[in-house]
């Protein structure tokens, strides 16, 4: 059976969050762990993080692991709550860097990254998303674009600054001296070769702790951003991550909006084709293509989210569909609000299979 959820950001994990995500009906929870937010940028730190080419988001953490008691403490507070711990949501930058950049502490990071994802199993958590990218979600806008002007997040051009060295994941890294220059510029091939270290070292950790380690495609999917090239950037590029390392560990985190706003493929087909292999879904809705998309409304988009659930059915989807950013509404709570809205949208959807 398809399952509801709901996105927390680190800022959320208190029981205010908790309680509002059972009323609107979530049984399950994704949650990031980074703090996206400590730059003060981008919508409030309810809306979604924008942030500038030299600064980005912020700053990353300080490369620390999550500890095995830190994530049963939240996942005691979330359970007290009637809620299952289902996902993290990325990586931070801080601990995995120079493992994106074929950095010299390379090495170092992936066994701490090994060491992090025996945690999370231990803590019996079942998946672990990431993003394996080198810009991370850059060249976000905001402005009215949603239904009756609401405030939402879009695309309108490819933003081409180069990265700043000590910046990866549009993260701040290295925040204790100022580097000079930018990022190396490199081919797709390179960046192929990279997940491939990632993707042969991980996996067969992650098969061992009964972790799901799941794949987002590129936000947004174009095939260069800030000078860097993008991993999946088409529907079929996931078959590629896939036919890497095949197993149930090499899984798909599988963004409905980014992949809408792909060039080329059909969103139908790519769920079809994909269904087996995802561990979770953003259950969101765009308008467009890159370079130019906007984010609406759950019923408002190109999507149909309702033919999107049937072929899911149809494939004995058993995951989570979690609304993981959505317009805000005007009223004195607009993020409440507009996740109150799709939430109910897609449990009213859900009802009727």
């Amino acid at each position: 059976m398809i399952k509801l959820g709901f996105g927390l950001y680190r800022h959320m994990l208190n029981a205010d969050h908790y309680q509002f995500a059972r009323q609107c009906g979530a049984t399950h929870v994704v949650i990031h762990l980074v703090d996206y937010f400590n730059n003060r940028s981008g919508a409030g730190k309810e809306g979604q993080p924008v942030g500038s080419s030299e600064i980005g988001w912020g700053y990353a953490g300080d490369g620390s692991l999550w500890t095995l008691e830190q994530l049963l403490r939240i996942k005691k507070d979330l359970s007290a709550h009637g809620l299952t711990w289902e996902a993290i949501e990325n990586f931070d930058p801080a601990m995995w860097y120079d493992v994106l950049l074929d950095g010299p502490e390379k090495k170092k990071q992936i066994e701490q990254l090994k060491e992090q994802i025996r945690i999370i199993g231990r803590a019996g958590i079942p998946i672990m998303g990431y993003n394996f990218s080198l810009a991370g979600v850059a060249s976000r806008i905001t402005g009215p674009f949603a239904r009756g002007g609401a405030l939402s997040v879009g695309m309108d051009k490819v933003d081409d600054a180069p990265i700043p060295n000590g910046m990866v994941w549009n993260m701040r890294y290295d925040h204790r001296q100022k580097r000079d220059g930018y990022l190396q510029k490199i081919e797709h091939e390179e960046l192929w070769s990279r997940v491939q270290y990632f993707l042969d070292e991980l996996i067969p950790v992650a098969e061992e702790a009964g972790v799901r380690l799941a794949a987002h495609p590129d936000d947004p999917p174009m095939p260069y951003i800030r000078q860097t090239p993008r991993l999946v950037y088409q529907p079929r590029l996931y078959q590629k991550l896939l036919d890497m390392k095949p197993g149930r560990s090499n899984a798909l985190e599988f963004c409905l909006g980014s992949i809408a706003e792909m060039q080329e493929g059909d969103i139908y087909e790519a769920t079809e084709q994909y269904a087996d292999h995802i561990a979770y879904i953003h259950f969101r809705n765009v308008r467009g293509k890159v370079p130019e998309y906007k984010e609406v409304f759950i019923d408002e988009g190109d999507i149909d989210m309702m033919r999107i659930l049937k072929i899911l059915q149809a494939k004995n989807f058993d995951g989570v569909l979690i609304p993981d950013h959505t317009p805000h509404m005007n009223c004195d709570a607009p993020w409440h609000a507009g996740m109150a809205y799709a939430m109910g949208y897609m449990k009213a959807l859900m009802a009727q299979l």
